[in-house]
C-alpha cells in the first residue's frame, strides 16, 4: 500500500508541500481517533473531482464503532459524501448526520475539517461519533481539542508522543490558563489512589499533584514524556501542548500506568543477569577442565592419549565459546557469525603456531539463534572449524577459513571453507572412523534435521543444509 504521499502524487492534483502536511496528519490521525472517541478519515479529492481519495483512517481503541470505514486508497463517490464535498468548497467545519445510516442509536454524527494551505481547504478530516453524544460536556471538549490539535498541526507530529491511546491511559484537558476542564474515568481513578479527589478546575501544577511524587525521569529520547514514582505506583506522563501563534490554547496531559510494566522489567533483568553469570561461571568451569586434561596430556606417554586429550580439549574449547559468547548476550537470539567467530578465534589460539597469518571471511545473511538451540550447531561449527585448522595447512605459515550463511524460504545453508590441501584421497565420509565426523553427522541429520555434504573447491567445503523453522534451528 502507498503512503499518503505516493498516493496523492498519483491520484491528485496536490503539491509534494502538501502531501508532506497531509502526511503528518495522518500518521496523527490514531491519536485524534482515540482522543475524541470517533472514527477518523482523511479525504483528498482526486484530479478529475468526482470523487474523494481515502488518505489514511484510524477507528478509536476507546470505544467500539459500528461503522466499516473505507480502506485507505479506496475511492469514494463525491456524491457519497456531501459534508466533504462542502466544507472542501467552502473550507467552513460542518456537522451532519452520516448520509445514508441506520437511524436510531446506531446513526452517527458526521463532523468535518478542512486542512488549509493557505486560504483554500486542501483535503479534509472527518471525525464520526454517536449521534447526540456531543450533548455530554466531555465529549464535546474531546471533540474541540482533536479539531485544535487538526488545524495547529503543521509542525511534525511526534509519532512517539502522539501514539494511539489506550483504554486505560488517563487523559487531562487543561486550558489556556492550566486548568483542568476534562479528566477521563481512567485518569480520575489514578489520582485518586494518589489522594487527589476532584480534578476539574484544578490547575496542572498545584501542589496536590506533585506532594506524593518521590522520582522524577525525564526521558531523553522521548522530550514530551516523563516518569513519575509517586504513591506506590509509576507513571508515564505525556505532555501534548496545543500552540497557535506561540499562545497556548489547550494542553494534553496523557497518564499511563506502568507499575506492573516496570515491575515486570525489573524482573527479567534481575533473571537475565542471573543466566548472564550462570554462563559466565560455565565457561570458566570448562576451561578449568580443559586446563585439566592438558596437564593430564602432558603427564601421558602415549601419542593416542595425548591427541585424544587434545581434541576433547579443543571440543571443550568450542563449548565453552558459546558459554562466553551467552554470558555477554544473556537471552538475545545469538548471531551464527559471532558464535563461529569466537569458537576460530579459540581454536585458532590453541591449534595453531603463534606465526601462523589466518585471514578469517565470514559472508552471507545473518542467522540469529535462540540461546536454547545453540549447542548442537556450536558443536558442528567447532568440529568443522577445528578439522581446517588442524588438517588443510601442513607446511604453511598462512591460509583462509570461511563461514557463509545463506537463507532460503523453506532451507538454510551453512558453507565453512578453506583454502587448503583438499579432502585426503578416497575420502568418503560415511566410511570415516574420525570421531569428528561421527559427531558432526549425527548432530547434524539425528539432531537438526539436515544433511551434509564435502567438496574439493580450492580447498574443502563443507555445506550444512537445514529446513528452515519459525524458530529458527
Amino acid at each position: 500500500m502507498e503512503d499518503v504521499r505516493g498516493l496523492c502524487r498519483t491520484h491528485t492534483g496536490i503539491s509534494g508541500r502538501q502531501a508532506e502536511l497531509l502526511k503528518n496528519i495522518g500518521e496523527g490521525l490514531g491519536f485524534i481517533a482515540d482522543l475524541a472517541q470517533a472514527q477518523a478519515s482523511l479525504y483528498a479529492p482526486t484530479r478529475d473531482g468526482n470523487s474523494f481519495l481515502v488518505l489514511a483512517q484510524a477507528r478509536s481503541h476507546t470505544m467500539v464503532q459500528p461503522l466499516r470505514l473505507a480502506a485507505v486508497g479506496e475511492f469514494v463517490p463525491a456524491a457519497a459524501e456531501p459534508l466533504v464535498g462542502e466544507t472542501l468548497s467552502t473550507g467552513k467545519p460542518l456537522v451532519g448526520l452520516r448520509g445514508g445510516e441506520a437511524s436510531g442509536a446506531d446513526s452517527l454524527e458526521m463532523h468535518t475539517y478542512g486542512i488549509h494551505d493557505g486560504k483554500d481547504a486542501i483535503a479534509v478530516v472527518s471525525l464520526e461519533v454517536p449521534a447526540g453524544s456531543l450533548q455530554d460536556r466531555g465529549s464535546r471538549c474531546l471533540v474541540d481539542t482533536a479539531r485544535m490539535i487538526l488545524q495547529n498541526s503543521r509542525s511534525a507530529l511526534d509519532p512517539k508522543a502522539y501514539r494511539p491511546l489506550s483504554p486505560r491511559d488517563g487523559v487531562l484537558i487543561a486550558d489556556a490558563y492550566e486548568r483542568i476542564i476534562y479528566a477521563n474515568a481512567a485518569a480520575q481513578h489514578i489520582y485518586r489512589v494518589l489522594g487527589v479527589g476532584s480534578l476539574l478546575g484544578m490547575r496542572l501544577h498545584a501542589r496536590e499533584f506533585r506532594r506524593h511524587i518521590t522520582r522524577e525521569l525525564v526521558k531523553p529520547e522521548r522530550p514530551t514524556e516523563k516518569e513519575i514514582e509517586a504513591g506506590g505506583l509509576t507513571l508515564l506522563r505525556r505532555d501534548l501542548p496545543i500552540l497557535a501563534g506561540g499562545r497556548l490554547l489547550r494542553r494534553v496531559v496523557v497518564v499511563e500506568d506502568v507499575t506492573a510494566l516496570r515491575q515486570k522489567e525489573k524482573e527479567l533483568s534481575v533473571q537475565e543477569a542471573v543466566i548472564r553469570e550462570i554462563h559466565h561461571r560455565v565457561k570458566n568451569n570448562l576451561q578449568t577442565i580443559a586446563s585439566l586434561l592438558r596437564l593430564q596430556a602432558r603427564r601421558s606417554h602415549e601419542k593416542a592419549v595425548k591427541e585424544a586429550l587434545a581434541e576433547s580439549v579443543n571440543r571443550i574449547h568450542g563449548i565453552a565459546a558459546l558459554h562466553q559468547l551467552l554470558s555477554r548476550q544473556g537471552t538475545q537470539p545469538v548471531s551464527l557469525h559471532d558464535l563461529a567467530a569466537e569458537i576460530l578465534d579459540l581454536l585458532a589460539a590453541s591449534a595453531l603456531p603463534p606465526e601462523f597469518r589466518l585471514e578469517r571471511q565470514f559472508t552471507g545473511d545473518t542467522l540469529l539463534l535462540p540461546p536454547s538451540r545453540c549447542t548442537n550447531l556450536a558443536l558442528v561449527v567447532n568440529e568443522l572449524l577445528l578439522n581446517a585448522i588442524e588438517h588443510a595447512f601442513p607446511g604453511r605459515n598462512a591460509g583462509t577459513i570461511g563461514v557463509d550463511i545463506r537463507l532460503g524460504d523453506e532451507e538454510t545453508t551453512l558453507t565453512i571453507y578453506d583454502d587448503g590441501v583438499g579432502l585426503p584421497p578416497g575420502f568418503a565420509p560415511r566410511t570415516e572412523h574420525s570421531l569428528g565426523l561421527h559427531i558432526v553427522r549425527t548432530m547434524v541429520e539425528d539432531d537438526l534435521g539436515g544433511a551434509i555434504t564435502f567438496a574439493e573447491c580450492n580447498g574443502t567445503r563443507a555445506e550444512i543444509v537445514l529446513p528452515r523453522r519459525e524458530e529458527p534451528l
